[in-house]
């Protein structure tokens, strides 16, 4: 095996250990900053949700506040919002810099997307049903669990493996300004020292990464979809 990579990329092996550590880097970004996201961003979209005029608990001076939160971070681009953020991070964490400083900005970046593909999500659950649930006596909370999130889990599935996929793209990103990670290997050993074997392994590492979340996402996504199908049937 080792002789396989000394002939494929020589120059990857040369620096097997700092891009095992570059690796490492970006799981731990992704992870931690994933976590954080979801648990966010799921909650921010039921908010909205449930605030708007026409929802279940209306209430417009919460609904317009977060709905210009929202807008606001997503309109920024990431690599400006890292930048924006430093004193911030620095403020909270210490530091700006390594996987530590990239998570406030990561979180930032993919918090206000995800918020926005959880309130797509939730707007496509059947208003009768909701109605039908509300005629039962279910109060609010029974409502987003049982009804909202409950129906509408296939397409808080697919939502989701969008933002994972988003959040990979963000953690390379994160790398052009001293967050670790592939993103800062594939800059600092690949492009800024001409090995564009290291820049290949990254761009196919990547890739995978992104094909096995899809497969993922619309593996478990198409499970409960039948699952809910079958459910109603019977």
């Amino acid at each position: 095996m080792d002789d396989f990579f000394k002939r494929v990329a020589p120059n990857l092996y040369s620096y097997r250990r700092r891009f095992w550590q570059s690796v490492d880097q970006t799981v731990q970004m992704f992870c931690i900053a994933g976590v954080i996201s979801f648990a966010l961003g799921l909650f921010l979209g039921v908010v909205l949700t449930v605030t708007k005029d026409d929802g279940i608990k209306p209430n417009r001076f919460i609904h317009l506040l977060i709905n210009t939160v929202v807008n606001v971070f997503r309109s920024i681009p990431f690599i400006i919002l890292l930048i924006f953020l430093i004193p911030m991070t620095r403020m909270i964490v210490g530091t700006a810099i390594g996987v530590t400083g990239a998570i406030i900005p990561l979180v930032f970046g993919t918090v206000p997307f995800f918020t926005r593909q959880v309130e797509a999500a939730l707007a496509g659950v059947d208003e009768g049903k909701v109605e039908a649930a509300r005629s039962m006596g279910s109060g609010t909370m029974g409502l987003i669990f049982r009804v909202y999130l409950h129906e509408a889990v296939p397409d808080l599935i697919r939502v989701t493996t969008i933002t994972a996929i988003s959040l990979i793209g963000l953690t390379t990103m994160a790398g052009a300004v001293g967050a670790g990670g592939i993103g800062s290997f594939a800059i600092n050993y690949g492009q800024g020292q001409n090995h564009q074997d290291i820049v290949n392994v990254c761009v196919i590492i990547l890739l995978v990464v992104v094909i096995i979340l899809q497969t993922l996402g619309n593996f478990l996504a198409k499970r409960t979809t039948n699952r809910a199908l079958f459910s109603k049937k019977h």
